[in-house]
């Protein structure tokens, strides 16, 4: 009984923590270039319309963008999306990610610039983990509303936290940071 428990431990542990080859993430999501095979594989547009910039949000506008973003409303297990969108979500596999991103171009196409993924600070907490997930070193982020400002922090979305991955874009400030200043939506139309 005691090896079943540890081995659940070490489990649960592993995914709190994960170490991911981005050439072998770049693989694996490589099919959603297309974004046809996103959706037949799941995922929609954000029904919020929104094209996430900094400068969007109040932030510094060099910053620059993350995009729309295409959700899997199944890995996010979403459960409500009024007033604000929440779910059970704890999916830390970005081989299989909940969240995909992309740039809106000039002529109307999308180009996958990224992946996220997404866990519920409360489904999070709940399975026990007292700080958030880590991928390749780095905490995920922490993102909730401060209703101290007009700006919407945490994007629709209940307290959770969230890892984008610039797998198809370079960023100069990090392949792990939230917004990339060679993503734009100046294309993008409402």
């Amino acid at each position: 009984m005691a090896t079943a428990v540890a081995i659940v431990f070490s489990t649960t542990s592993f995914a709190a923590a994960d170490d991911y080859d981005l050439d072998a993430l770049r693989a694996a999501v490589e099919k959603y270039k297309d974004v046809n095979v996103a959706l037949a594989d799941g995922y929609i547009p954000d029904p919020s319309g929104h094209c996430v910039s900094a400068a969007a949000e109040g932030l510094p506008p060099e910053l620059g963008g993350m995009g729309i973003h295409y959700l899997n409303p199944a890995a996010l297990k979403i459960t409500a999306g009024e007033p604000r969108v929440d779910g059970m979500s704890t999916h830390t596999d970005f081989m299989k990610p909940a969240i995909l991103l992309y740039e809106p171009q000039a002529d109307g196409s999308l180009e996958l610039v990224g992946i996220e993924n997404l866990v519920f600070e409360a489904a999070w907490r709940g399975m026990g983990h007292d700080s958030a997930p880590m991928l390749n070193g780095r905490h995920w982020d922490h993102m909730a509303d401060n209703m101290g400002t007009t700006a919407d922090e945490a994007h629709g979305f209940m307290p959770h936290f969230d890892q984008h991955v610039w797998l198809f874009r370079d960023n100069p400030n990090g392949v792990l940071e939230p917004f990339n200043p060679n993503v734009t939506c100046d294309h993008h139309e409402s």
